[in-house]
């Protein structure tokens, strides 16, 4: 079985990835020196899991690269996907001490870790934190609400064009890119993933993109490398507004 390793690099908060858009992002040059002493790297193979529900969680942390899922077993043994860690999503909740998702690696992903109890006592202290991740958690809860309209009401082809546009501005967001125009991203999910997520079966799925690349909104080189031509029209097809549409 695979297992999760202390990452061997010493990554610097200043040549972070996500810093401009993780829990840290507001964090002054004596408070990252700070953040340095209570962090450690995490690494994880695709489909291992990170933490079970109920466990108790000695660590928060960031995604610095990859993307996992947050799912929920019901008493039948039946697991519902209800969320997706992307890069620079926080994982964990300062002052809870146990875990209430299962949390699953999709691909190989990277944490940024920092030992709970000190964090939680550094948040206390530091408003730069604490309205940060009090910002981050509203936009959390603003997207939840939109996926719930996502799978409830839209239909198979608004589900998958959705999902293209948020893992697109993301990408961009990481990158320091506007996502608008013509944009090029690697999807980090399998077509399974993607089904299992959007409550779609993989024929679904499989259809849906073939369709919208047949219809010119995306073009795909082999299966995960994916460009929108034009991300108002991928957002037009997602039924969501070219100024806004899913929070991410």
């Amino acid at each position: 079985m695979a297992h999760d390793d202390v990452h061997p690099v010493s990554l610097a908060c200043g040549d972070c990835p996500i810093r401009h858009r993780a829990v840290c992002a507001r964090c002054e040059s004596d408070e990252l020196d700070e953040l340095e002493s209570i962090k450690y790297y995490r690494s994880f193979e695709a489909g291992q899991t990170v933490i079970w529900a109920g466990d108790k969680m000695d660590f928060v942390a960031s995604v610095v690269t990859g993307i996992a899922t947050l799912t929920q077993t019901l008493e039948d043994g039946r697991t519902q996907m209800v969320g997706l860690l992307l890069p620079s999503d926080f994982v964990g909740r300062p002052g809870r001490a146990t875990a209430a998702y299962n949390v699953t690696a999709t691909t190989d992903i990277l944490m940024c870790c920092f030992r709970r109890k000190p964090f939680e006592e550094m948040m206390e202290r530091t408003p730069h934190i604490a309205q940060r991740l009090l910002q981050m958690t509203l936009d959390e809860l603003d997207a939840a609400r939109e996926w719930m309209l996502l799978l409830g009401r839209k239909t198979a082809r608004e589900k998958i064009a959705s999902l293209l546009s948020i893992v697109a501005r993301r990408d961009a967001s990481i990158k320091l890119r506007n996502a608008t125009g013509r944009t090029t991203f690697d999807l980090p999910l399998t077509r399974e993933a993607m089904a299992d997520y959007l409550g779609l079966t993989l024929e679904t799925v499989s259809r849906q993109i073939s369709a919208l690349k047949r219809d010119g909104v995306i073009e795909l080189e082999g299966k995960r490398h994916v460009t929108v031509p034009d991300m108002d029209r991928l957002l037009i097809e997602a039924g969501d507004d070219s100024d806004g549409g899913f929070l991410v």
